[in-house]
């Protein structure tokens, strides 16, 4: 069973050598990592290409946004299993890819998989965790949504449901989410397992201005994807789950 990791990157040369060693040193063996990188005006790709052997599959060519970028990475995927890691992003531990192929052995039935993260600041210290749940009907209404960086899914469900939305600016990988398990029912998991650990200040960790996009951007995949959107509702779950992190 292969693993497919899509890595975007975009002037990362601070952070894209640890992203790559931790996919580097994962226990599994069957691991393809493909980065797509915008046309980084930084080292980025000569830093990637000073670690041979270490990437399977490297573009680097202007894009529409990251989420265009992600599409690509997909499409270039020969992976069973296809799953991003965020440039600034790192793995867990060494076996997180072996508990996430592990889970779809043991569960052949499911289309798609999750876990939990932590976040952590410049000086790699946790200052928040996400931990997730099972998930149920109506959870994305509540303010819930998977840890993206952990939601793994068979090939057959991008063939399916589709990729990427490259219209939205910070949430298409929630709509995509929605899109896979809210409204398509597809099966899945939680693998109750720290997988990634997630640098703060990333595109939908920004605060204030960030939380307003996302917002709008939710209310448009809910309508979309024919569901209604109660704000107040979602607002006040919102609310909750912030305070779930401090």
């Amino acid at each position: 069973m292969k693993i497919s990791i899509v890595t975007v990157t975009y002037n990362s040369a601070a952070t894209v050598a640890n992203c790559i060693d931790s996919v580097y040193r994962q226990s599994y063996p069957d691991i393809e990592h493909i980065v797509v990188d915008g046309l980084s005006k930084d080292n980025t790709v000569g830093l990637i290409q000073s670690m041979p052997n270490r990437v399977h599959q490297l573009v680097s060519e202007k894009d529409k946004g990251i989420y265009d970028a992600m599409n690509k990475g997909i499409r270039l995927a020969t992976g069973d299993i296809i799953g991003t890691l965020n440039s600034d992003d790192t793995f867990y531990d060494a076996e997180a890819l072996e508990k996430v192929a592990a889970a779809f052995a043991q569960y052949p039935e499911i289309d798609c998989l999750y876990g939990n993260l932590i976040f952590v600041n410049e000086d790699n210290k946790v200052v928040r965790r996400w931990k997730s749940k099972a998930f149920t009907q109506g959870l994305f209404s509540k303010s819930w949504t998977p840890a993206h960086p952990t939601f793994y899914c068979r090939r057959e469900v991008f063939e399916k449901f589709g990729l990427y939305k490259t219209d939205y600016k910070i949430a298409a990988d929630v709509e995509f989410m929605l899109r896979v398990l809210e409204v398509g029912k597809a099966r899945s998991y939680f693998l109750d397992e720290v997988l990634v650990s997630m640098a703060l200040g990333g595109v939908s960790t920004s605060g204030l201005k960030s939380t307003l996009i996302i917002t709008q951007e939710l209310k448009k995949a809910f309508s979309e994807n024919g569901l209604g959107f109660n704000l107040p509702k979602y607002l006040f779950h919102k609310g909750l789950k912030i305070k779930e992190f401090l």
